[in-house]
Formats: C-alpha cells, sequence, structure tokens
C-alpha cells in the first residue's frame, strides 16, 4: 500500500475527498428541499430522473474528452464549474419558481459530475501499476463513500436546523479548495495527434469504442444489459423509495435521513475496505451473490413497512438494510470496475468507462420517474412498491451468473 500513496495519486484522493463531500451534501439537500416543499413523490422521481438524463450524456462525453485531454484541467475546470454554477443558484433562489429552478440546477450539475467521474477513472491506472490498481480503485471508492458517509449526516443536521443556504456555501468552499488542490497534480498525458473538433472527435472515439466491444469485448454488452436491468429495478426504486419512506411513510426528520443515507455511506465504506483487503480471493464470477443480497436488502425494506411494524424499528431496519445494500454493492463494483481496466487498452479506457456508466445508468432515470408516481398512487402500500422492486431485482441477479463467470473467463484469456 505505501506504494500506492505516491505524491499524484495522494492529491487526487485528497481533491475526491472534498470535491466528493461537497457534491454529497448537495444531493442529499437538493432534492430533500424539493420533496420537503412540494410534497409529492411525483415530483420527487421526475426531477431526480430529470438530472440523470445529462449525466448519462456527459459522461459519454467525459470519457470522450479524458482520453484526449489532460484529465487534471478537466477535474480542475469542472471542480470551478460547479461552484460557480451552487453560487448563481443561491442568487436565483427565491426569485425564480423552485421547481424549474431545481431542475435546472440538478441537470447541470448531475451532467457536470458525468463528465468528472470518467477523468478521475481513466488517471487511476495512470497513477498506479499493475499490482496497485484495485487497491487503487478500492481507495477511491473508499472516499467516495466516506464522503457520502459524511455528507448526509451533516446535511442532515444543517438542514433540519438551518435551512438550504448553509449548504451551499458549504458547497461552494468545496469545489473551490478541490480545485486549487487539483491544480498541482501531474498525470501523465500525450496530446492527441489530430485536431479534430470534440463532436467529430466524439462520434469517431465512440464508434471505436462500440466497434472493440462488439469484435474484441463482446461479452460487456451483456454485463451492460444486466447492469441496466439492475439499476431500472432497485437502483431507481433506492434512490426514490429511501427518501419517500423515511419522510413520508415513516414520518422521520431530515436529520434521520440523513443517518439513513450516512449508513449507506458507511455501508459503501466497509464495502471498499473489503475489497481492498480481499482484492486477491474476489472472483468476478461471484459477482451476482452480491447483487442477490442487495435485492434481499430491498425486500427487507418492503417488509419494515408493513402496517404491522412500528415506525420506529421499521427505520432502524431500513436504514441496517441500506448499509447491507450499499456495502455489497461497492463490494462488486470494485471488482467490476477492475476487470474491465485490466481487459480494456490504456487509450480506448476512459470510453469505455464512460459508456458503462452511461448505458447501464440509462434505464435508472425511467426507473425514478415511474417509482415517483407509484409511490404517489400506491401512499398507503408503499411496501409493495419495494417488495415488487426486489422482486424484480432479484430475478435479473439470478439470470447475471453465467454473465459474470464468462466475463471472467475472458479476463484469463
Amino acid at each position: 500500500m505505501n506504494n500506492l500513496f505516491k505524491r499524484d495519486f495522494t492529491l487526487v484522493v485528497i481533491g475526491q475527498v472534498i470535491s466528493l463531500f461537497g457534491n454529497a451534501i448537495l444531493r442529499f439537500a437538493l432534492p430533500l428541499y424539493l420533496l420537503r416543499e412540494t410534497a409529492s413523490s411525483s415530483l420527487f422521481g421526475a426531477v431526480t430522473a430529470c438530472s440523470f438524463i445529462p449525466m448519462i450524456i456527459f459522461s459519454l462525453l467525459g470519457g470522450v474528452i479524458a482520453d484526449r485531454k489532460n484529465k487534471r484541467n478537466i477535474m480542475v475546470v469542472l471542480d470551478f464549474t460547479t461552484a460557480a454554477v451552487i453560487a448563481l443558484f443561491y442568487i436565483a433562489l427565491g426569485k425564480i419558481p423552485l421547481v424549474p429552478l431545481m431542475i435546472s440546477a440538478l441537470m447541470i450539475l448531475y451532467g457536470i459530475s458525468g463528465a468528472y467521474q470518467p477523468a478521475v477513472q481513466a488517471s487511476i491506472p495512470l497513477l498506479t501499476d499493475k499490482e496497485t490498481l484495485m487497491k487503487g480503485n478500492a481507495v477511491i471508492n473508499m472516499v467516495s463513500t466516506l464522503s457520502g458517509l459524511l455528507g448526509p449526516i451533516i446535511g442532515g443536521v444543517l438542514f433540519g436546523s438551518f435551512g438550504i443556504l448553509p449548504i451551499l456555501f458549504i458547497g461552494i468552499g468545496c469545489f473551490v479548495f478541490s480545485a486549487v488542490m487539483e491544480i498541482f497534480i501531474h498525470i501523465p498525458y500525450e496530446k492527441s495527434a489530430d485536431d479534430k473538433s470534440v463532436f467529430k472527435a466524439a462520434v469517431s472515439d465512440l464508434r471505436e469504442c462500440f466497434s472493440f466491444v462488439k469484435n474484441e469485448k463482446p461479452i460487456f454488452l451483456s454485463v451492460l444489459g444486466i447492469l441496466a436491468l439492475f439499476n431500472l429495478s432497485l437502483s431507481a426504486a433506492m434512490v426514490v423509495g429511501i427518501p419517500v419512506t423515511v419522510v413520508q411513510a415513516l414520518g422521520m426528520s431530515d436529520t434521520a435521513l440523513g443517518l439513513t443515507e450516512a449508513a449507506m455511506g458507511l455501508g459503501g465504506l466497509a464495502g471498499g475496505i473489503i475489497a481492498g483487503a480481499a482484492a486477491q480471493k474476489m472472483r468476478l464470477k461471484n459477482g451476482y451473490i452480491t447483487l442477490v443480497i442487495c435485492s434481499l436488502m430491498a425486500l427487507l425494506m418492503g417488509i419494515a413497512l408493513l402496517d404491522a411494524v412500528p415506525p420506529i424499528i421499521g427505520y432502524i431496519i431500513i436504514t441496517a438494510a441500506s448499509f447491507g445494500a450499499m456495502c455489497t454493492s461497492t463490494m462488486f463494483t470494485v471488482t467490476l470496475f477492475t476487470a474491465v481496466q485490466q481487459q480494456t487498452p490504456p487509450l480506448l479506457l476512459g470510453k469505455i468507462m464512460a459508456v458503462i456508466i452511461a448505458v447501464s445508468s440509462c434505464s435508472q432515470p425511467l426507473g425514478q420517474a415511474v417509482y415517483g408516481v407509484l409511490f404517489d398512487v400506491l401512499s398507503e402500500l408503499p411496501y409493495a412498491v419495494m417488495i415488487g422492486a426486489a422482486s424484480v431485482s432479484l430475478a435479473v441477479a439470478l439470470c447475471s451468473k453465467k454473465i459474470f463467470a464468462r466475463l471472467e473467463s475472458s479476463s484469463q484469456e
């Protein structure tokens, strides 16, 4: 591990801690502010769905740019831009109707996030060696989940006590500080020889990317299908369902919701630690087991919402299940990303990572919009929505067994 934490990788980690913390408190507080102000799960689901669409689009574009431009400069520019967007949101708050303002702000912020992450993911193999790559991925995932742990706790306390404004100020500070930190990072970079426009380069590079997947790694397509179905059935249900059920169905406070989302962050941190410690023992062919466990955690959430379960007990069960779901999903993510990185040529790595993130997430906005409506229509039966989501995702997880076994086999060829 000592060989891992060299100067540049350490700076990336520190920059990620600060930037992702700012991201975490904003992602917690802005949708919660909307839910509290409108009391509509349909509107909540629709707005969060809209915010995911630019993230998907820009994660593809971000992958192309990450393979052609200096990754450090991408991170610096996007962090400064995020700080500026938050400042504009603060200025417009109260002067523009909340719903269109929130949609615009979240779409821009999620779009920036989508463009940012491929640059980070593509930089990891350049700052580590083959022996420390999985540990490097685990560290970055732990940083993400640690920020996800602290963000909701602090965001919940601040939002519940003082409202949205302190969170906006903290977010601006985080992104400015992170951008300044990232200026001092050196990531190996070779300037592209051609002078194509970004759009033409994007079309050309993505065509090359899809050609590689189709001709050399067709198993990636099957993996993408499984991930997309799982995101549609379960991830979307949890993104919409956890805030709606904790705040509306169980009647808990903003701080309580913050603790539940922090439990998810803690679960992700635990999953990253386990993935890093057991890097040599984890087998991709067993990836379906982690997806099965995630589905069972969602089933527990549904049971916790039954009328016979007291609200405080239901809240504890949902919080514990959130921890378990994130722990196993993080272990799965680290293992999968490492396998993809090892099977992909360096020049295509940013694009391939972007395509995986984007395509596997493309179903999530649809799922979020649908689950928002379902939680409104079945407001007296929220357990039915979660149990139904768990059942569908369990079927998807069981169907993925052979696919992950084939992916592991292809990495050994």
